[in-house]
Protein backbone atom coordinates (compact mmCIF):
# COMPACT_ATOMS: atom_id res chain seq x y z
CA UNK A 1 0.00 0.00 0.00
CA UNK A 2 1.33 3.57 -0.72
CA UNK A 3 2.09 5.82 2.07
CA UNK A 4 -0.20 8.04 0.73
CA UNK A 5 -3.39 6.26 -0.06
CA UNK A 6 -5.46 7.34 2.98
CA UNK A 7 -3.40 10.42 3.44
CA UNK A 8 -1.38 11.45 7.02
CA UNK A 9 -2.12 8.80 9.65
CA UNK A 10 -3.91 10.81 12.52
CA UNK A 11 -4.20 8.45 15.31
CA UNK A 12 -2.55 5.58 17.08
CA UNK A 13 -4.65 3.92 19.68
CA UNK A 14 -4.05 1.67 22.54
CA UNK A 15 -6.11 -0.26 24.88
CA UNK A 16 -5.67 0.03 28.42
CA UNK A 17 -6.80 -1.63 31.66
CA UNK A 18 -6.76 1.08 33.50
CA UNK A 19 -7.33 4.69 31.55
CA UNK A 20 -6.02 6.74 34.77
CA UNK A 21 -2.91 4.51 35.38
CA UNK A 22 -1.86 4.66 31.41
CA UNK A 23 -2.82 8.59 30.94
CA UNK A 24 -0.63 9.15 33.92
CA UNK A 25 2.16 7.00 32.48
CA UNK A 26 2.16 9.05 29.29
CA UNK A 27 1.75 12.01 31.10
CA UNK A 28 4.95 11.50 32.90
CA UNK A 29 7.29 9.41 30.46
CA UNK A 30 6.34 10.72 27.58
CA UNK A 31 5.37 14.07 28.00
CA UNK A 32 1.71 13.82 26.03
CA UNK A 33 -1.08 16.12 27.98
CA UNK A 34 -3.47 17.86 28.28
CA UNK A 35 -5.80 14.74 28.32
CA UNK A 36 -9.50 15.06 27.03
CA UNK A 37 -11.11 11.85 28.67
CA UNK A 38 -14.62 10.99 27.46
CA UNK A 39 -16.15 8.29 30.02
CA UNK A 40 -19.07 5.91 29.32
CA UNK A 41 -18.56 6.61 25.20
CA UNK A 42 -20.99 4.04 23.34
CA UNK A 43 -20.61 3.06 19.78
CA UNK A 44 -23.38 0.93 18.34
CA UNK A 45 -23.04 -1.17 15.06
CA UNK A 46 -21.51 -4.40 13.78
CA UNK A 47 -18.58 -5.82 15.17
CA UNK A 48 -17.43 -9.20 12.22
CA UNK A 49 -21.46 -9.51 11.53
CA UNK A 50 -22.80 -9.12 15.07
CA UNK A 51 -24.72 -6.53 15.99
CA UNK A 52 -23.31 -4.80 19.05
CA UNK A 53 -23.03 -1.79 21.53
CA UNK A 54 -19.52 -1.23 22.53
CA UNK A 55 -18.96 0.96 25.53
CA UNK A 56 -15.69 2.32 27.11
CA UNK A 57 -13.59 5.12 28.39
CA UNK A 58 -11.57 6.50 26.14
CA UNK A 59 -8.64 9.39 26.76
CA UNK A 60 -7.08 11.77 23.65
CA UNK A 61 -4.28 13.98 23.76
CA UNK A 62 -1.90 14.99 20.79
CA UNK A 63 1.84 14.60 19.75
CA UNK A 64 1.93 17.32 16.92
CA UNK A 65 -0.87 16.37 14.39
CA UNK A 66 -1.10 12.70 15.69
CA UNK A 67 -4.21 11.87 18.46
CA UNK A 68 -2.95 9.45 21.31
CA UNK A 69 -6.12 7.29 22.05
CA UNK A 70 -6.17 5.49 25.24
CA UNK A 71 -9.27 2.97 25.29
CA UNK A 72 -10.45 1.50 28.14
CA UNK A 73 -13.27 -1.00 27.57
CA UNK A 74 -15.96 -1.45 30.01
CA UNK A 75 -18.67 -3.42 28.06
CA UNK A 76 -17.80 -7.18 27.66
CA UNK A 77 -20.10 -7.00 24.11
CA UNK A 78 -18.09 -8.08 20.95
CA UNK A 79 -15.48 -5.50 20.34
CA UNK A 80 -12.14 -4.88 18.29
CA UNK A 81 -11.63 -4.12 22.25
CA UNK A 82 -11.44 -7.57 23.84
CA UNK A 83 -11.22 -11.23 22.56
CA UNK A 84 -13.25 -13.97 22.22
CA UNK A 85 -12.89 -14.83 25.88
CA UNK A 86 -13.73 -11.28 27.03
CA UNK A 87 -10.14 -10.17 28.04
CA UNK A 88 -9.09 -6.81 26.92
CA UNK A 89 -6.42 -7.06 23.84
CA UNK A 90 -3.83 -4.71 26.01
CA UNK A 91 -1.47 -2.82 23.70
CA UNK A 92 -1.34 -1.57 20.15
CA UNK A 93 -4.85 -1.73 18.61
CA UNK A 94 -5.41 0.74 14.95
CA UNK A 95 -4.26 3.10 13.50
CA UNK A 96 -6.40 5.84 12.07
CA UNK A 97 -7.40 8.16 9.09
CA UNK A 98 -9.71 10.88 9.22
CA UNK A 99 -12.32 10.61 5.87
CA UNK A 100 -13.98 12.95 3.63
CA UNK A 101 -15.97 9.86 2.26
CA UNK A 102 -15.63 7.15 4.76
CA UNK A 103 -17.62 4.47 2.76
CA UNK A 104 -15.66 5.43 -0.88
CA UNK A 105 -12.55 4.62 1.89
CA UNK A 106 -13.76 1.51 3.08
CA UNK A 107 -14.21 0.54 -0.72
CA UNK A 108 -11.01 1.33 -1.85
CA UNK A 109 -9.72 -0.66 1.37
CA UNK A 110 -11.87 -3.37 0.15
CA UNK A 111 -10.07 -3.49 -3.03
CA UNK A 112 -7.22 -3.74 -1.21
CA UNK A 113 -8.21 -6.78 0.04
CA UNK A 114 -8.76 -5.36 3.43
CA UNK A 115 -12.25 -6.79 4.75
CA UNK A 116 -14.23 -4.45 7.60
CA UNK A 117 -14.40 -5.81 11.15
CA UNK A 118 -16.41 -3.40 13.09
CA UNK A 119 -18.24 -0.01 11.78
CA UNK A 120 -20.26 2.62 14.36
CA UNK A 121 -21.41 5.33 15.25
CA UNK A 122 -23.09 7.58 17.85
CA UNK A 123 -24.52 10.50 16.62
CA UNK A 124 -21.09 12.35 16.74
CA UNK A 125 -18.55 9.95 14.88
CA UNK A 126 -18.85 7.35 12.84
CA UNK A 127 -16.26 4.91 12.31
CA UNK A 128 -14.83 1.71 10.21
CA UNK A 129 -12.26 -0.70 11.43
CA UNK A 130 -10.45 -2.80 8.91
CA UNK A 131 -8.42 -5.66 8.89
CA UNK A 132 -6.04 -7.93 6.83
CA UNK A 133 -6.54 -11.67 6.61
CA UNK A 134 -2.54 -11.55 6.33
CA UNK A 135 -2.12 -9.67 9.33
CA UNK A 136 -4.93 -9.89 11.84
CA UNK A 137 -5.12 -8.12 15.05
CA UNK A 138 -3.88 -5.17 13.78
CA UNK A 139 -7.05 -2.77 12.66
CA UNK A 140 -6.73 0.26 10.23
CA UNK A 141 -9.62 2.32 10.83
CA UNK A 142 -10.97 5.51 9.06
CA UNK A 143 -12.75 8.23 11.10
CA UNK A 144 -15.59 10.28 9.72
CA UNK A 145 -14.03 14.01 9.38
CA UNK A 146 -17.13 15.38 10.59
CA UNK A 147 -17.62 19.32 11.53
CA UNK A 148 -17.08 17.99 15.44
CA UNK A 149 -14.51 15.54 14.82
CA UNK A 150 -12.20 17.89 13.28
CA UNK A 151 -12.80 20.62 15.50
CA UNK A 152 -12.22 18.43 18.39
CA UNK A 153 -8.97 17.50 16.42
CA UNK A 154 -7.48 21.37 16.06
CA UNK A 155 -8.92 22.53 19.71
CA UNK A 156 -6.36 19.18 21.11
CA UNK A 157 -3.79 19.95 18.61
CA UNK A 158 -3.33 23.57 19.88
CA UNK A 159 -4.15 22.44 23.04
CA UNK A 160 -1.26 20.37 23.15
CA UNK A 161 0.82 23.20 21.76
CA UNK A 162 0.04 25.51 24.22
CA UNK A 163 0.55 23.38 27.54
CA UNK A 164 2.91 23.98 30.32
CA UNK A 165 3.18 20.13 31.44
CA UNK A 166 1.76 20.94 34.33
CA UNK A 167 -1.33 22.70 34.10
CA UNK A 168 -4.76 21.12 33.86
CA UNK A 169 -3.69 17.83 32.71
CA UNK A 170 -6.86 16.16 32.50
CA UNK A 171 -10.52 17.42 31.76
CA UNK A 172 -13.28 14.32 32.22
CA UNK A 173 -16.69 14.50 30.06
CA UNK A 174 -18.67 11.45 31.47
CA UNK A 175 -21.60 10.72 29.79
CA UNK A 176 -23.40 9.44 32.27
CA UNK A 177 -23.39 12.17 34.72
Amino acid sequence: MHAKTYGPIRQIAYVVEDLDAAIRHWTEYAGIGPWTVYRNTCLNGHYRGVETEVKFHVGLSYQDEVQIELIEPVSRTPSPYRDANGRALLGLNHIAWLSRDIDADVARARQRGLVPAFEAGNGVVRVAYLESAAERGLLLEFIEAAPAVLEGFASGIQAARDWDGVSKPITVIDFES
